[in-house]
């Protein structure tokens, strides 16, 4: 009955230390799989601009702009309201950047507003909008350089 109580004991104390103090990268595993904007590499990633393919250094560019962008604010996404986001009227430019996490593929929509840049990401059936401080680019003097 003793050496029960004993290896119980242990156990829990093994339990509660784990528990406590997960190790860095189980961490970083739970804490990718709820994040907002995620960073894109150039290996899995195509960019659109009106249908044709962006390569090169402009794509790098893009995408080093797009990975230091912030998070302004997430919008709540209604039924009905998701025509207005994924069709833009009044933007600067609209981008398309399409890219693989993991298993999945996103497809993701840039519209450009003087101060701001809204980002749709689509995966599944799922639809997030959320929008970014504007990022620094002129993309139409990079498609005609």
């Amino acid at each position: 009955m003793t050496w029960i109580s004993i290896i119980a004991l242990v156990l829990f104390c093994i339990v509660k230390v784990l528990m406590t103090c997960l190790p860095t990268g189980v961490v970083e595993w739970l804490l990718g799989k709820y994040k907002l904007h995620l960073k894109l590499s150039e290996v899995n990633t195509e960019v659109l601009y009106n249908g044709r393919k962006i390569e090169g250094a402009f794509k790098t560019d893009i995408l080093k702009l797009f990975n230091e962008a912030t998070v302004r604010e997430k919008y709540s996404l209604y039924p009905g309201s998701e025509e207005g986001y994924l069709h833009p009227e009044n933007a600067d430019y609209s981008l398309t950047i399409v890219t693989r996490n993991g298993k999945k593929e996103l497809k993701l929509l840039l519209s450009s507003y003087k101060d701001r840049m809204d980002i749709v990401k689509q995966y599944k059936n799922k639809i997030v909008v959320y929008s970014t401080y504007p990022l620094e680019m002129d993309i139409n003097k990079m498609i005609q350089a």
